[in-house]
């Protein structure tokens, strides 16, 4: 059971958070249990994170804000173990340099800055610039797929939903772009070799013709000596 002060001090900052949000930070509480908060952090740009969402829980002790709360990351992020508890000097790993002064947005920021970082620590992980951003890609649809996220977070799940909207509609104009093309070369290809064939039929036509209109050897020869016996009758005669 959370302490009144306890209690009073969340419920005041999750009004803070509503009135003035940090960027790429959303945190509320859950509506059954105030000491259990949920976040989502956006990767910020120009880094192997930008484009991802990752989504975590944060765990307050009764006694807080007097002590530090515990930090969980549920989405495969490429920095931290999921479901393991983060170290950091603002979480329950570290209560000697908890200050009450902190609040849910000043963990969550130091909480991005850092992931940012390559600082090894307890609940951290190793890996290629590579598999952070592929993991940054698949961030949204991997939460989207957790029911309590859906249920916290309604605002992501739409953006996805329009995502996956954008996708369909470019695959399907991709698609049509293609259909026309292959259209447009089959078209293309029937009429090339209509073309050709018309010009085979009009090579044959005038073949036809010329070896109609040509006149046969012997015909050529009878004329000639028909030619020459007329010329030389009126000699004959003489």
């Amino acid at each position: 059971m959370a302490e009144k002060a306890c209690v009073k001090r969340l419920q005041k900052e999750f009004r803070a958070l509503c009135k003035e949000p940090v960027s790429n930070i959303v945190a509320r509480p859950s509506q059954s249990d105030i000491l259990e908060w949920h976040y989502v952090l956006e990767g910020s740009s120009g880094t192997p994170f930008a484009g991802g969402y990752y989504y975590g829980k944060i765990k307050f002790p009764p006694e807080y804000p007097y002590k530090p709360p515990g930090i969980t990351m549920t989405t495969p992020n490429g920095r931290f173990m999921t479901q393991k508890k983060i170290c950091l000097s603002m979480s329950d790993f570290h209560p000697e340099s908890w200050n009450p002064m902190w609040s849910v947005s000043s963990i969550l920021t130091g909480l991005l800055s850092f992931m940012m970082d390559n600082s090894p620590t307890t609940g951290s992980v190793s890996t290629t610039t590579e598999e952070k951003q592929r993991l940054a890609k698949s961030s949204l649809a991997f939460n989207c797929k957790n029911s309590t996220f859906r249920k916290m977070f309604p605002e992501y799940v739409e953006k996805y939903n329009q995502l996956l909207l954008r996708e369909l509609v470019s695959e399907q104009f991709i698609s049509e772009r293609h259909k026309e093309n292959s259209n447009l070369e089959d078209t293309d290809s029937i009429s090339t070799e209509r073309t050709n064939r018309e010009k085979d039929e009009v090579g044959s036509t005038q073949k036809d013709v010329l070896k109609k209109q040509a006149m046969p050897t012997w015909m050529i020869l009878l004329m000639v000596s028909f030619f020459g016996l007329v010329m030389t009758l009126p000699l004959l005669q003489l």
